[in-house]
Protein backbone atom coordinates (compact mmCIF):
# COMPACT_ATOMS: atom_id res chain seq x y z
CA UNK A 1 0.00 0.00 0.00
CA UNK A 2 2.91 2.70 0.52
CA UNK A 3 3.91 1.77 -2.63
CA UNK A 4 0.40 2.28 -4.27
CA UNK A 5 0.31 5.46 -2.56
CA UNK A 6 3.34 7.14 -3.62
CA UNK A 7 2.60 6.29 -7.15
CA UNK A 8 -0.53 8.04 -6.66
CA UNK A 9 1.24 11.04 -5.11
CA UNK A 10 3.33 11.43 -8.07
CA UNK A 11 1.11 10.36 -10.85
CA UNK A 12 -2.87 11.63 -11.19
CA UNK A 13 -5.65 9.16 -11.43
CA UNK A 14 -5.72 10.49 -15.65
CA UNK A 15 -2.73 9.24 -16.09
CA UNK A 16 -2.08 6.09 -13.89
CA UNK A 17 -4.54 2.85 -12.99
CA UNK A 18 -3.79 1.55 -9.85
CA UNK A 19 -5.80 -1.82 -8.86
CA UNK A 20 -4.56 -3.41 -5.57
CA UNK A 21 -5.31 -7.01 -5.04
CA UNK A 22 -5.20 -8.52 -1.14
CA UNK A 23 -6.67 -12.11 -0.70
CA UNK A 24 -7.31 -10.91 2.86
CA UNK A 25 -10.31 -9.07 4.41
CA UNK A 26 -8.20 -6.23 5.41
CA UNK A 27 -5.88 -4.16 4.48
CA UNK A 28 -2.90 -1.53 5.66
CA UNK A 29 -2.84 -3.13 9.32
CA UNK A 30 -0.29 -3.50 12.12
CA UNK A 31 0.67 -6.86 12.10
CA UNK A 32 3.29 -5.62 14.89
CA UNK A 33 0.56 -5.12 17.07
CA UNK A 34 -1.52 -7.72 17.25
CA UNK A 35 0.52 -9.09 20.41
CA UNK A 36 -1.13 -6.42 22.14
CA UNK A 37 -4.24 -6.65 21.07
CA UNK A 38 -4.41 -10.40 22.19
CA UNK A 39 -2.73 -8.83 25.85
CA UNK A 40 -5.24 -6.84 26.02
CA UNK A 41 -3.46 -3.56 25.34
CA UNK A 42 -5.16 -3.03 22.74
CA UNK A 43 -8.92 -2.71 22.69
CA UNK A 44 -10.14 -2.82 19.40
CA UNK A 45 -8.60 -4.57 16.29
CA UNK A 46 -9.56 -1.57 14.39
CA UNK A 47 -6.90 0.74 16.13
CA UNK A 48 -4.25 -1.35 14.37
CA UNK A 49 -5.84 -0.50 11.05
CA UNK A 50 -4.09 2.63 9.01
CA UNK A 51 -6.65 2.90 6.30
CA UNK A 52 -9.37 1.46 4.80
CA UNK A 53 -9.81 0.29 0.76
CA UNK A 54 -12.51 3.64 1.60
CA UNK A 55 -9.52 5.55 2.14
CA UNK A 56 -7.80 4.38 -0.93
CA UNK A 57 -10.55 4.71 -2.95
CA UNK A 58 -10.83 8.55 -2.02
CA UNK A 59 -7.30 9.07 -4.03
CA UNK A 60 -8.50 6.56 -7.00
CA UNK A 61 -6.40 3.52 -5.67
CA UNK A 62 -9.02 0.37 -6.82
CA UNK A 63 -8.20 -1.83 -3.50
CA UNK A 64 -9.98 -5.25 -4.12
CA UNK A 65 -9.67 -7.27 -0.99
CA UNK A 66 -10.63 -10.90 -0.52
CA UNK A 67 -9.21 -11.72 -4.18
CA UNK A 68 -6.24 -13.98 -4.41
CA UNK A 69 -3.72 -13.64 -7.18
CA UNK A 70 -3.12 -17.23 -8.40
CA UNK A 71 -0.56 -16.77 -11.09
CA UNK A 72 1.89 -13.96 -12.88
CA UNK A 73 2.00 -14.20 -16.63
CA UNK A 74 5.19 -12.34 -17.08
CA UNK A 75 5.00 -13.03 -21.10
CA UNK A 76 1.94 -11.07 -21.68
CA UNK A 77 1.78 -8.89 -18.42
CA UNK A 78 -1.05 -10.29 -16.67
CA UNK A 79 -2.01 -11.01 -13.23
CA UNK A 80 -4.32 -14.41 -13.02
CA UNK A 81 -7.08 -13.79 -9.91
CA UNK A 82 -9.27 -16.25 -8.68
CA UNK A 83 -11.67 -17.71 -11.02
CA UNK A 84 -9.26 -17.09 -13.80
CA UNK A 85 -9.79 -13.69 -14.75
CA UNK A 86 -6.73 -11.37 -15.93
CA UNK A 87 -5.70 -7.97 -14.80
CA UNK A 88 -3.42 -7.02 -16.98
CA UNK A 89 -0.34 -4.40 -15.85
CA UNK A 90 2.46 -2.14 -17.38
CA UNK A 91 4.00 -2.06 -13.72
CA UNK A 92 3.62 -4.91 -10.71
CA UNK A 93 4.40 -4.32 -7.55
CA UNK A 94 4.73 -8.31 -5.82
CA UNK A 95 4.65 -7.22 -2.42
CA UNK A 96 3.37 -10.79 -0.99
CA UNK A 97 5.12 -10.12 2.93
CA UNK A 98 6.69 -13.24 5.00
CA UNK A 99 5.45 -16.79 5.32
CA UNK A 100 6.10 -17.84 9.10
CA UNK A 101 8.34 -20.53 9.69
CA UNK A 102 6.46 -23.97 10.42
CA UNK A 103 8.96 -26.89 11.35
CA UNK A 104 8.09 -30.11 9.42
CA UNK A 105 6.78 -31.77 12.96
CA UNK A 106 3.79 -33.79 13.40
CA UNK A 107 0.47 -32.39 14.90
CA UNK A 108 0.94 -28.33 13.41
CA UNK A 109 -1.66 -28.66 11.83
CA UNK A 110 -4.05 -29.52 15.00
CA UNK A 111 -6.52 -27.32 16.89
CA UNK A 112 -5.08 -24.80 19.26
CA UNK A 113 -1.98 -24.32 17.04
CA UNK A 114 -1.58 -20.77 16.23
CA UNK A 115 0.96 -18.30 13.92
CA UNK A 116 0.85 -14.37 14.88
CA UNK A 117 0.88 -13.02 10.90
CA UNK A 118 -2.77 -12.07 10.49
CA UNK A 119 -5.42 -10.53 12.36
CA UNK A 120 -7.26 -13.98 12.12
CA UNK A 121 -4.98 -14.97 14.16
CA UNK A 122 -5.20 -12.66 16.62
CA UNK A 123 -8.73 -13.11 17.03
CA UNK A 124 -8.25 -17.22 16.97
CA UNK A 125 -5.84 -16.48 20.31
CA UNK A 126 -8.29 -14.38 22.15
CA UNK A 127 -10.90 -16.91 20.95
CA UNK A 128 -8.94 -19.91 22.84
CA UNK A 129 -7.88 -17.43 25.98
CA UNK A 130 -11.92 -16.94 26.65
CA UNK A 131 -12.66 -20.75 25.89
CA UNK A 132 -10.13 -21.17 28.92
CA UNK A 133 -6.85 -21.76 27.51
CA UNK A 134 -4.54 -22.38 30.84
CA UNK A 135 -1.37 -23.70 29.39
CA UNK A 136 0.61 -21.50 26.60
CA UNK A 137 3.75 -23.10 24.46
CA UNK A 138 5.45 -20.77 22.67
CA UNK A 139 8.08 -22.00 20.00
CA UNK A 140 10.81 -19.78 19.36
CA UNK A 141 12.57 -16.61 21.64
CA UNK A 142 12.57 -13.81 18.68
CA UNK A 143 10.84 -10.61 18.52
CA UNK A 144 7.34 -12.64 18.44
CA UNK A 145 8.49 -15.14 20.84
CA UNK A 146 9.34 -12.84 23.57
CA UNK A 147 6.17 -10.47 22.96
CA UNK A 148 3.62 -13.75 23.11
CA UNK A 149 5.05 -15.02 26.05
CA UNK A 150 4.56 -11.70 27.82
CA UNK A 151 1.27 -10.90 27.14
CA UNK A 152 -0.38 -14.85 27.31
CA UNK A 153 1.03 -14.70 30.71
CA UNK A 154 -0.27 -11.87 31.66
CA UNK A 155 -3.42 -12.98 30.98
CA UNK A 156 -3.09 -15.34 33.41
CA UNK A 157 -1.65 -18.30 31.13
CA UNK A 158 1.58 -20.68 32.33
CA UNK A 159 3.79 -20.16 29.92
CA UNK A 160 6.51 -21.90 28.57
CA UNK A 161 9.02 -20.94 25.98
CA UNK A 162 10.86 -23.84 23.71
CA UNK A 163 13.53 -22.91 22.10
CA UNK A 164 15.94 -25.01 19.22
CA UNK A 165 18.72 -22.30 20.07
CA UNK A 166 20.93 -22.40 23.56
CA UNK A 167 18.99 -18.64 24.26
CA UNK A 168 16.41 -16.66 23.46
CA UNK A 169 16.90 -13.48 20.98
CA UNK A 170 19.69 -14.97 18.97
CA UNK A 171 19.88 -12.30 16.94
CA UNK A 172 21.97 -10.78 19.98
CA UNK A 173 25.24 -12.51 21.43
CA UNK A 174 25.26 -14.80 23.84
CA UNK A 175 26.21 -12.52 26.71
CA UNK A 176 23.46 -10.06 26.32
CA UNK A 177 20.88 -13.32 25.41
CA UNK A 178 21.79 -14.39 28.99
CA UNK A 179 20.56 -11.35 30.92
CA UNK A 180 17.27 -11.74 28.19
CA UNK A 181 16.66 -15.44 29.40
CA UNK A 182 16.86 -14.62 33.09
CA UNK A 183 14.56 -11.89 32.92
CA UNK A 184 12.00 -14.38 31.33
CA UNK A 185 12.64 -16.64 34.25
CA UNK A 186 12.89 -14.05 36.96
CA UNK A 187 9.09 -13.37 35.72
CA UNK A 188 8.01 -16.87 36.26
CA UNK A 189 8.28 -17.71 32.31
CA UNK A 190 10.02 -21.32 31.90
CA UNK A 191 12.30 -21.21 29.43
CA UNK A 192 13.25 -24.48 27.84
CA UNK A 193 16.56 -23.81 25.22
CA UNK A 194 18.36 -26.32 23.12
CA UNK A 195 15.37 -28.58 22.52
CA UNK A 196 14.48 -28.40 18.60
CA UNK A 197 10.40 -29.11 18.78
CA UNK A 198 9.67 -33.09 17.53
CA UNK A 199 5.84 -33.42 18.29
CA UNK A 200 2.44 -31.57 19.12
CA UNK A 201 0.81 -34.17 20.51
CA UNK A 202 -2.62 -34.13 19.88
CA UNK A 203 -5.71 -35.31 21.69
CA UNK A 204 -8.93 -37.61 20.52
CA UNK A 205 -10.43 -34.78 19.82
CA UNK A 206 -7.95 -33.30 17.39
CA UNK A 207 -6.78 -30.60 19.81
CA UNK A 208 -3.50 -30.38 21.22
CA UNK A 209 -2.19 -30.96 24.61
CA UNK A 210 1.48 -31.36 24.27
CA UNK A 211 4.58 -30.16 22.54
CA UNK A 212 7.12 -33.04 22.85
CA UNK A 213 11.13 -32.17 21.92
CA UNK A 214 13.55 -35.23 22.97
CA UNK A 215 14.16 -34.07 26.60
CA UNK A 216 10.61 -33.67 27.96
CA UNK A 217 7.03 -33.24 27.01
CA UNK A 218 5.03 -30.15 27.76
CA UNK A 219 1.32 -30.21 28.72
CA UNK A 220 -0.23 -27.50 26.41
CA UNK A 221 -3.81 -26.33 25.47
CA UNK A 222 -2.49 -23.57 23.44
CA UNK A 223 0.99 -23.53 20.89
CA UNK A 224 1.88 -19.75 19.49
CA UNK A 225 4.48 -20.17 16.36
CA UNK A 226 7.10 -17.72 16.97
CA UNK A 227 9.45 -18.87 14.72
CA UNK A 228 10.27 -16.22 12.45
CA UNK A 229 9.21 -15.45 8.94
CA UNK A 230 10.82 -16.10 5.40
CA UNK A 231 9.81 -14.37 2.06
CA UNK A 232 6.43 -15.91 0.49
CA UNK A 233 7.88 -16.25 -2.91
CA UNK A 234 5.35 -18.94 -4.58
CA UNK A 235 3.84 -16.95 -7.10
CA UNK A 236 7.29 -15.00 -8.35
CA UNK A 237 8.99 -18.74 -8.33
CA UNK A 238 6.28 -19.84 -10.28
CA UNK A 239 5.79 -17.60 -12.78
CA UNK A 240 9.79 -17.63 -12.93
CA UNK A 241 11.17 -14.27 -11.68
CA UNK A 242 14.59 -14.92 -10.34
CA UNK A 243 15.43 -15.67 -6.46
CA UNK A 244 18.04 -14.06 -4.82
CA UNK A 245 20.86 -16.30 -2.71
CA UNK A 246 18.15 -15.71 0.10
CA UNK A 247 15.44 -17.54 -1.45
CA UNK A 248 13.58 -13.77 -1.59
CA UNK A 249 13.02 -12.33 -4.89
CA UNK A 250 16.16 -10.90 -6.37
CA UNK A 251 15.80 -7.15 -6.88
CA UNK A 252 17.90 -3.60 -7.67
CA UNK A 253 18.40 -0.93 -5.32
CA UNK A 254 15.24 0.59 -7.35
CA UNK A 255 13.19 -2.72 -6.19
CA UNK A 256 13.34 -3.52 -9.56
CA UNK A 257 13.19 -7.78 -10.51
CA UNK A 258 16.94 -7.88 -11.83
CA UNK A 259 15.57 -10.60 -13.98
CA UNK A 260 12.29 -8.71 -15.20
CA UNK A 261 12.43 -4.97 -14.98
CA UNK A 262 8.89 -4.07 -15.25
CA UNK A 263 8.37 -6.31 -12.27
CA UNK A 264 9.05 -4.39 -8.37
CA UNK A 265 9.15 -6.63 -5.48
CA UNK A 266 8.94 -4.87 -1.63
CA UNK A 267 8.79 -5.93 2.16
CA UNK A 268 9.44 -9.34 3.35
CA UNK A 269 9.51 -11.01 -0.14
CA UNK A 270 11.94 -9.33 -1.58
CA UNK A 271 16.11 -9.27 -1.06
CA UNK A 272 17.95 -6.47 0.59
CA UNK A 273 21.44 -5.87 1.29
CA UNK A 274 23.32 -5.35 4.29
CA UNK A 275 24.45 -1.59 4.78
CA UNK A 276 27.67 -2.32 6.53
CA UNK A 277 28.97 -5.40 4.49
CA UNK A 278 26.85 -5.25 1.48
CA UNK A 279 25.97 -8.45 1.00
CA UNK A 280 22.60 -10.06 0.42
CA UNK A 281 20.47 -10.41 3.52
CA UNK A 282 16.60 -11.10 4.19
CA UNK A 283 15.19 -9.14 7.05
CA UNK A 284 11.19 -9.36 7.45
CA UNK A 285 10.75 -6.29 9.53
CA UNK A 286 7.66 -3.55 8.46
CA UNK A 287 10.20 -0.15 8.69
CA UNK A 288 11.84 -1.69 5.79
CA UNK A 289 8.82 -2.78 3.83
CA UNK A 290 7.14 0.32 4.46
CA UNK A 291 10.50 1.83 3.06
CA UNK A 292 11.07 -0.36 -0.36
CA UNK A 293 7.13 0.00 -0.84
CA UNK A 294 7.57 3.94 -1.33
CA UNK A 295 10.91 3.33 -3.73
CA UNK A 296 8.78 1.38 -5.46
CA UNK A 297 5.84 3.79 -5.51
CA UNK A 298 8.45 6.30 -6.54
CA UNK A 299 9.64 4.48 -9.49
CA UNK A 300 6.55 3.78 -11.27
CA UNK A 301 5.67 7.39 -10.70
CA UNK A 302 8.52 8.91 -12.48
CA UNK A 303 10.60 9.76 -9.47
CA UNK A 304 14.25 8.16 -9.23
CA UNK A 305 14.69 6.51 -6.14
CA UNK A 306 17.07 3.77 -4.42
CA UNK A 307 16.84 1.80 -1.29
CA UNK A 308 19.79 2.57 0.55
CA UNK A 309 19.77 -1.06 2.84
CA UNK A 310 19.02 -2.16 6.07
CA UNK A 311 21.00 -2.48 9.64
CA UNK A 312 18.61 -4.69 11.18
CA UNK A 313 17.54 -2.11 14.02
CA UNK A 314 15.13 -3.89 15.64
CA UNK A 315 13.71 -3.78 19.79
CA UNK A 316 10.83 -5.23 21.32
CA UNK A 317 10.36 -5.92 25.36
CA UNK A 318 9.16 -8.65 27.40
CA UNK A 319 7.90 -7.49 30.71
CA UNK A 320 10.03 -4.21 31.50
CA UNK A 321 12.81 -5.60 29.99
CA UNK A 322 13.67 -3.77 27.03
CA UNK A 323 15.76 -5.44 24.19
CA UNK A 324 17.17 -3.72 20.98
CA UNK A 325 20.05 -4.29 18.60
CA UNK A 326 21.35 -2.47 15.79
CA UNK A 327 24.20 -3.01 12.88
CA UNK A 328 26.03 -6.74 13.40
CA UNK A 329 26.56 -8.90 16.11
CA UNK A 330 29.78 -10.69 16.49
CA UNK A 331 29.17 -13.46 14.25
CA UNK A 332 27.78 -11.68 11.61
CA UNK A 333 31.26 -9.27 12.18
CA UNK A 334 33.60 -12.58 12.26
CA UNK A 335 31.22 -14.22 9.14
CA UNK A 336 32.45 -10.24 7.53
CA UNK A 337 35.43 -10.97 7.89
CA UNK A 338 36.31 -7.87 10.47
CA UNK A 339 39.35 -7.72 13.15
CA UNK A 340 36.59 -6.37 15.96
CA UNK A 341 36.42 -5.12 19.67
CA UNK A 342 33.49 -5.57 21.96
CA UNK A 343 32.83 -3.68 24.91
CA UNK A 344 29.78 -4.03 27.45
CA UNK A 345 29.27 -1.53 30.08
CA UNK A 346 26.91 -1.24 32.78
CA UNK A 347 25.06 1.97 33.44
CA UNK A 348 21.53 3.14 34.21
CA UNK A 349 18.54 5.00 32.67
CA UNK A 350 18.44 7.97 34.65
CA UNK A 351 20.21 9.56 37.15
CA UNK A 352 20.77 7.30 39.78
CA UNK A 353 19.33 9.35 42.12
CA UNK A 354 15.82 9.74 40.64
CA UNK A 355 13.16 7.48 41.10
CA UNK A 356 12.68 4.92 38.16
CA UNK A 357 16.06 4.36 37.31
CA UNK A 358 16.55 0.49 36.33
CA UNK A 359 19.99 -0.58 35.06
CA UNK A 360 21.19 -1.08 31.41
CA UNK A 361 24.14 -2.72 29.67
CA UNK A 362 24.95 -1.77 26.60
CA UNK A 363 27.18 -3.54 24.20
CA UNK A 364 29.49 -2.14 21.53
CA UNK A 365 31.62 -3.72 18.51
CA UNK A 366 34.09 -1.68 16.65
CA UNK A 367 36.47 -2.06 14.08
CA UNK A 368 39.71 -2.90 15.54
CA UNK A 369 42.31 0.13 14.43
CA UNK A 370 39.86 2.59 13.10
CA UNK A 371 37.30 2.71 15.56
CA UNK A 372 34.23 2.41 13.35
CA UNK A 373 31.09 1.61 15.06
CA UNK A 374 29.93 -1.85 13.71
CA UNK A 375 27.27 -2.81 15.78
CA UNK A 376 25.69 -2.29 19.51
CA UNK A 377 22.95 -4.34 21.58
CA UNK A 378 21.42 -2.73 24.73
CA UNK A 379 19.70 -4.71 27.32
CA UNK A 380 17.78 -2.40 29.92
CA UNK A 381 15.04 -1.21 32.39
CA UNK A 382 12.05 0.90 31.15
CA UNK A 383 13.63 3.74 28.93
CA UNK A 384 16.51 1.73 27.40
CA UNK A 385 16.01 0.40 23.90
CA UNK A 386 15.41 3.43 21.80
CA UNK A 387 19.01 4.27 22.79
CA UNK A 388 19.81 2.12 20.35
CA UNK A 389 18.19 4.56 17.70
CA UNK A 390 21.44 6.66 18.34
CA UNK A 391 23.77 3.83 17.52
CA UNK A 392 21.52 3.15 14.18
CA UNK A 393 21.81 6.38 13.19
CA UNK A 394 25.92 6.80 14.26
CA UNK A 395 26.66 3.87 12.19
CA UNK A 396 24.53 4.83 9.41
CA UNK A 397 26.67 7.96 9.14
CA UNK A 398 29.64 6.24 9.55
CA UNK A 399 31.16 7.66 12.64
CA UNK A 400 33.84 6.11 14.91
CA UNK A 401 33.63 5.53 18.64
CA UNK A 402 35.65 8.62 19.47
CA UNK A 403 33.46 10.65 17.24
CA UNK A 404 30.09 9.34 18.76
CA UNK A 405 31.69 9.67 22.43
CA UNK A 406 32.17 13.51 21.70
CA UNK A 407 28.61 13.85 20.29
CA UNK A 408 26.31 16.34 22.45
CA UNK A 409 23.41 14.30 23.52
CA UNK A 410 20.88 15.75 25.61
CA UNK A 411 21.11 15.40 29.34
CA UNK A 412 18.37 15.63 32.43
CA UNK A 413 18.19 13.34 35.83
CA UNK A 414 14.75 12.17 34.82
CA UNK A 415 16.36 10.53 31.47
CA UNK A 416 20.08 9.63 31.83
CA UNK A 417 22.92 9.92 33.91
CA UNK A 418 25.03 12.72 33.29
CA UNK A 419 26.86 10.44 30.70
CA UNK A 420 24.64 8.94 29.17
CA UNK A 421 25.35 5.13 28.55
CA UNK A 422 25.43 5.51 24.72
CA UNK A 423 28.38 8.06 25.32
CA UNK A 424 29.37 5.92 28.27
CA UNK A 425 29.60 3.11 25.97
CA UNK A 426 31.17 4.52 23.22
CA UNK A 427 33.70 6.39 25.30
CA UNK A 428 35.09 2.97 26.65
CA UNK A 429 34.91 1.41 22.71
CA UNK A 430 37.47 4.67 22.06
CA UNK A 431 39.94 5.04 25.01
CA UNK A 432 40.98 1.20 24.27
CA UNK A 433 41.60 1.45 20.63
CA UNK A 434 43.81 4.42 21.39
CA UNK A 435 45.43 2.51 24.22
Amino acid sequence: MSAAAQARRLQPAGELDIVVLEQGPKISYSACGIPYWIGGQVSDPDRLLARTPADFAEQDIAVRTGTRAEGIDLAVGEVVAAGGERIGYDSLVVATGGRPFRPPVPGLDADGVHGVHRLADGADIRAAIAAGAERAVVLGGGYIGLEMAEVLQARGLEVTVVLADPLPMAQLDADMGQRVCAAMCGMGIDVQSDQPVREIEVGPEGAVRAVRTDAAAYDADLVVLGLGMGPETTLAREAGLQLGSTGAIDVAHTQRSRSHPEVLAAGDCAQTFHRITGEAIHVALGTHANKQGRVAGSVIGGRPARFAGVLGTAMTKVGDLEVARTGLCTTQAEEGGYDFRTEVIESSTRAGYYPGAAPIAVKIITEAGSGLLLGAQVVGGPGSGKRIDVFATAIWAGLTAEELAGSDLSYAPPFSPTYDPVVVAARVASRIEQG
